[in-house]
């Protein structure tokens, strides 16, 4: 059996902000981060991981501050020169970030798995977390809308969230298998946590993986979810947009009722304080405190609040 961890299901910016609080109050060894691999692409040939590089940039200290994903200070010219060569170069691949992209694109090709892989990235960057893709298996999300269905960059990169969503799907992930720790970090885990990410699109793939969801219900009275919905709003990200073009109320409510399965505790913001009868009547025990992380101050805060509720020591 694996030592018990604080584990946490990410998705990117929203994610990696709060761990980012959270490695500051608790031992990073402790944490196992399990992060979502269904916005993974080939792009301009290679294989780009967004949501764990995004988390391992943060907890590296090297992401950009102003975008949240990236690398500060990073240049762009070898975009701009694939651009004057007619490439369609719409996705942005900073000059440091292509080599981390060379790098995994290269190993996996020798026969690594995306686990070692994400795994050397972070022991090379110095992050002590443990960061975990949900799968070493292949598993992509689908955006349906309007004009047909799209890979999911080009929903979110290319056409920036513009499309109306119709359907969402996770190609790939009925035949998946949970990336090997998995299961027995979230079965032995001290906590769970789900950061404050999209529940469709960062958090859903990871529940869709076979027998992580059935693994939280089965713990639940140790999973705390964090809404990423203040006031009606997403704080970063096409949450909103995407509850809103799938005919759903924009509340954290809502949010909480696609977790009611397996979700103990749910932290809404202040400003949704109103909702908590609502969350209660789901069978989950309501905590209200300040979500939105404006600062490292913020992030401690509520990586604080998120602890407490676990009954985890500091």
């Amino acid at each position: 059996m694996t030592a018990r961890k604080i584990v946490a299901l990410a998705g990117g910016v929203g994610a990696a902000r709060f761990l980012q609080g959270l490695a500051q109050i608790v031992n990073p060894r402790r944490i196992f981060v399990v992060g979502n691999t269904a916005d993974d692409a080939e792009i301009q040939g290679l294989h780009i991981s967004p949501d764990l590089d995004t988390v391992t940039y943060t907890l590296a200290g090297m992401a950009n501050p102003k975008t949240g994903w990236g690398i500060k200070g990073d240049t762009f010219r070898c975009l701009e020169c694939l651009k004057a060569l007619g490439a369609d170069a719409w996705f942005l691949l900073g000059d440091r970030d292509l080599a981390t992209h060379i790098y995994r694109t290269r190993r996996l090709r020798e026969g690594a798995t995306l686990s070692e892989v994400t795994r050397e990235i972070v022991s090379a960057l110095k992050v002590e977390c443990a960061i975990v893709p949900m799968s070493d298996d292949t598993v992509r999300t689908r955006i349906g809308t309007p004009r047909g269905e799209l890979e999911f960059q080009t929903y979110f990169v290319k056409h920036r969230t513009r499309d109306r969503v119709t359907g969402i799907r996770f190609e790939g992930a009925a035949t998946a298998t949970p990336a090997p720790g998995v299961l027995d970090a979230i079965a032995n885990a001290e906590g769970i946590i789900l950061c404050p990410s999209n529940p469709f699109i960062s958090i859903g793939p990871i529940l869709a993986i076979p027998g992580i969801r059935e693994t939280l219900s089965a713990n639940h009275e140790r999973v705390v979810a964090v809404s990423p919905i203040v006031g009606g709003r997403a704080i970063k990200g096409p949450t909103a947009t995407m509850m809103q073009t799938l005919g759903m109320p924009v509340t954290a409510a809502e949010v909480a009722k696609l977790y009611s399965d397996f979700v103990g505790v749910f932290v809404l913001d202040e400003a949704d304080r109103k909702y908590a009868p609502a969350v209660t009547a789901l069978d989950m025990r309501p905590v209200v405190a300040k979500t939105v992380m404006h600062g490292m101050a913020q992030k401690k805060a509520l990586a604080r609040v998120v602890v407490r509720e676990l009954g985890i020591r500091a």
